[in-house]
């Protein structure tokens, strides 16, 4: 599983020109999948993202969690963040998982994360266009292999 964790001052996301999820302050996490991940893997990567201090203080110091700002999430499933370009030009995207497992995962993820703070999605497998506007800018990128 590999996450790119991005924070946020306001984001949606459009399938068909339709705004289909939008979020104010929290994270944009952008999730793919590959042969292996489960449940246990995505249990620890919730705790992980809910946890992850990287917002700000009152003395400007990423020193908060998303808990801590009641921020919240939108969640977009991204098969390409397995794009392996070792050979050649165009990406070869073998790693990821198969869009009738991944989707599997993909809703039990946003389905933990539910637990913890609102949840904003995309629509699996559809054409997105992703409005981010990225808080620092801050990116992490989390992997559990």
């Amino acid at each position: 599983m590999r996450i790119i964790v991005q924070r946020s001052k306001e984001s949606s996301v459009e399938v068909n020109k339709k705004v289909v999820g939008h979020i104010n302050k929290g994270l944009v996490i952008l999730v793919g999948f590959t042969l292996g991940d489960n449940e246990e893997q995505i249990t620890k990567m919730v705790k992980k993202i809910i946890n992850l201090r990287i917002f700000d203080d009152e003395n400007g110091v990423m020193n908060k969690s998303l808990l801590d700002i009641k921020g919240e999430i939108l969640s977009i499933s991204q098969f390409t963040l397995y794009a392996n370009t070792k050979k050649g030009n165009r990406p070869s995207y073998i790693e990821a998982l198969n869009g009738k497992e991944a989707i599997k995962l993909y809703e039990l993820f946003n389905q933990k994360l539910k637990e913890f703070v609102p949840v904003e999605t995309g629509i699996f497998g559809a054409d997105m266009l992703v409005n981010i506007k990225n808080d620092g800018p801050v990116s992490i990128m989390l992997e559990e292999i």
